[in-house]
């Protein structure tokens, strides 16, 4: 096996302060970031069903950006890396989908590994068309806990420490 195939994907959720505050959840598949808008963050409640807008693509190297995107450019607003790590395709075997297949046909099964949240999470489309609209729901696993909220009780970058405002801070333009 080639080092590439035994490399485990990466995923990173970033929390982004736009014109509403939301987490994009991106995933590594066939070398792009694919992208989901979570409004809510995700959850470690398996009862919780989280509402995933798609989004574009990225490039891998977004993965790392922690900033202020410019007003006037796509996504204008604060980023932090919320969390990180990898991931595996939940689905084994020499006939099981990739990860990209099950995105295309609307139900992936994901394990990931991350700093904030761990265990099984899917990702089921509801609505296609413009406005491609999944859930992402935690999986009933030894990692869902209903009574955890890293949402709201660990909000700051697992890169940094920082939190929305220290960067907004950091990085506004000085005044002359």
């Amino acid at each position: 096996m080639s080092q590439q195939k035994d490399k485990q994907p990466i995923f990173v959720i970033q929390k982004h302060d736009a014109t509403s505050l939301h987490y994009d959840f991106r995933i590594e598949v066939d070398g792009v970031l694919v992208s989901w808008a979570v409004p809510k963050g995700p959850s470690t409640d398996p009862s919780d069903k989280r509402l995933a807008m798609q989004m574009d693509d990225h490039d891998l190297d977004y993965a790392n950006f922690e900033g202020v995107i410019p007003e006037g450019e796509y996504g204008a607003g604060t980023v932090l890396v919320w969390d990180q790590g990898t991931y595996r395709n939940l689905k084994e075997g020499s006939d099981a989908p990739s990860v990209a297949q099950q995105i295309e046909d609307g139900h992936a099964t994901i394990w990931l590994e991350g700093n904030k949240i761990s265990g099984g999470y899917s990702l089921i489309r509801i609505a296609t068309g413009e406005d491609e609209r999944w859930l992402l729901v935690k999986m009933d696993d030894d990692e869902a806990d209903a009574r955890r909220n890293p949402v709201s009780t660990e909000p700051d970058s697992v890169k940094t420490g920082r939190s929305l405002d220290e960067i907004r801070e950091e990085e506004a333009p000085e005044d002359d």
